[in-house]
């Protein structure tokens, strides 16, 4: 059993040290040349817990509990290899609070030749380092992260000299480079892509395999008890963490997976039901970005089956970790100033049934519960209902983003933000997706149960039965009409567009502007 948070101070050394070592609460390996090349004679660790990060943009109770169970999982891990290591732990009296001081304070403190960290997942974070060490006098090492396939230098080099960046050309340089699902020079079975196949609906209640969840011991359940207590005004739910947090925890969860859902992640990984938000999906995307799973293995355990797995589910499954997973890291950290794009120039608020869940509005609830309640919803949830919902309405990409980043357990900067502001909101201009990913609710009723229980009709744009998405986005095409217009991809909406009349016109603008002022992402008087 690793050793306990409240120990761990303990192991730090007297100082002064050669090199002082940042563990950040994203950065949970042993796998990191930082680690492996530590010194416990010369060198120590650095991990600390700090309130700043939890309400710098509010980091909901599951999300922050989790990363903190692990956090303390991965230190115990440490100390108990006899690792020199400073813990500072959120309710520790000194501490300061802040990502900023807690380091400035261990190097005032150790007084180390120079700091190492391995490239952290956000530019803020980076930054703030640099700043310390600049202010410190002390030699700052920065490493490449070596848990991605692709390095930033990569993805550099492949998007040089290309005037828009698909992530389908990027996925297929990866599986050549890689050799996945290759045969000699050609892809398994002689198309790249099984998308197509991968959109079926459930016609029936499914019965999906239950996914794992662990059993955890004291350092989580201390965690749920410091969390409820110190961040009791954090949003969301915390009486559990079906999460795991330390990485044999992990590979457990990869292996569920494997066995039992993958088979049918392919089939219906676009759909959605009524009361199930875990369906054949994988759930590893939080252990993955803490670093307690490397995308390696991942895709090797998948792959392994390629005789027992229908291709569309295994190049389906595949395609999220080779290609998604590293395109989107790729454009955040070589698209300058992404994080501040809004393209479409939105402006509203969020609707407050993002932080309760309460709306009359039936994918609404079914999509925001689980993340209040666990932290987690399935891309197509995130996408085409919450996403679809902010996009249509217009509200502001910052936040989309702060939402989407604090609301789930798998919210890291590098990920979220060009998934949330780029694929989501468009607000890139079309950087990561090359049209809006905007739809009425007839998606949501061809895709899911949803529309049975609602009192909206999903194809009915004006009314008292108007269906919200359906409003929305046909206003939203009215009001971006000059822009989707040059759009090749919108076409056929934009044909669609035209033939309604001015009356009608009039009748979707007012209705959308009731609808967004319901929704609070207008004010009354708007």
């Amino acid at each position: 059993m690793p050793t306990a948070p409240d120990a761990l101070t303990r192991r730090t050394p007297a100082g002064p040290v050669r090199d002082l070592v940042v563990v950040l609460g994203d950065q949970l390996t042993s796998d990191y040349a930082t680690i492996r090349d530590l010194d416990p004679e010369r060198d120590a660790v650095v991990m600390m817990e700090v309130r700043e990060e939890s309400t710098r943009t509010p980091s909901s109770k599951q999300r922050t509990a989790y990363f903190l169970s692990a956090m303390r999982t991965f230190a115990g891990d440490l100390a108990d290899r006899g690792l020199p290591l400073r813990y500072v732990s959120l309710d520790d009296d000194a501490n300061t609070g802040s990502f900023e001081g807690e380091i400035a304070r261990a190097i005032d403190d150790l007084g180390p030749e120079r700091v190492r960290v391995v490239e952290p997942g956000a530019r803020r974070v980076l930054e703030t380092i640099e700043d310390v060490c600049d202010d410190a006098a002390t030699d700052l090492d920065v490493l490449p992260d070596t848990h991605f396939l692709c390095s930033t230098e990569e993805f550099m080099a492949w998007r040089d000299g290309r005037k828009t960046l698909v992530m389908e050309h990027f996925y297929r340089s990866m599986r050549k480079k890689h050799d996945i699902l290759m045969d000699g020079s050609e892809p398994a079975g002689g198309e790249w892509n099984y998308d197509k196949q991968n959109r079926k609906a459930f016609r029936r209640a499914p019965r999906p395999p239950a996914p794992y969840v662990p059993r955890h011991g004291d350092v989580v359940a201390r965690v749920i008890g410091l969390v409820n207590r110190e961040l009791r005004d954090l949003p969301g739910e915390l009486s559990a963490l079906p999460w795991p947090v330390s990485r044999d925890q992990a590979r457990r969860a990869l292996a569920k997976f494997i066995d039992e859902r993958l088979p049918r992640f392919g089939d219906h990984q676009d759909a959605m039901w009524t009361g199930e938000s875990t369906l054949h999906h994988a759930l590893l995307s939080p252990a993955l970005n803490l670093k307690l799973l490397d995308p390696r293995e991942v895709i090797r355990a998948a792959v392994a089956r390629r005789d027992e797995v229908p291709l569309n589910a295994l190049e389906g499954f595949v395609r999220q970790i080779l290609g998604w997973r590293e395109f989107v890291r790729g454009v955040y950290w070589t698209e300058p100033g992404y994080e501040s794009l809004n393209s479409l120039r939105a402006q509203g608020a969020l609707p407050e049934a993002y932080w309760t869940g309460d709306s009359d509005m039936r994918c609404v609830r079914e999509c925001v519960g689980p993340v209040l309640e666990r932290g987690h919803s399935h891309h197509i949830q995130r996408l085409m209902v919450t996403g679809n919902l902010a996009l249509t309405a217009g509200v502001h990409p910052d936040r989309v983003d702060a939402w989407y980043l604090g609301m789930f357990v798998d919210g890291v900067e590098w990920a979220t933000i060009p998934n949330a502001r780029g694929m989501s909101q468009h607000a890139d201009g079309g950087v990561v997706g090359t049209k809006p990913y905007a739809s009425t609710g007839a998606y949501v009723k061809r895709m899911s149960n949803y529309c049975e229980h609602c009192r909206y009709a999903p194809t009915t744009r004006t009314g008292d039965d108007a269906c919200p998405l359906t409003t929305l986005y046909w206003d939203f095409l009215l009001r971006h009409k000059e822009r989707f217009g040059a759009n090749n991809r919108m076409a056929m909406m934009m044909k669609h567009v035209e033939k309604i009349g001015p009356d009608e016109r009039g009748a979707i603008r007012d209705q959308a502007t009731r609808t967004r002022v319901r929704l609070g992402v207008l004010k009354g008087d708007s």
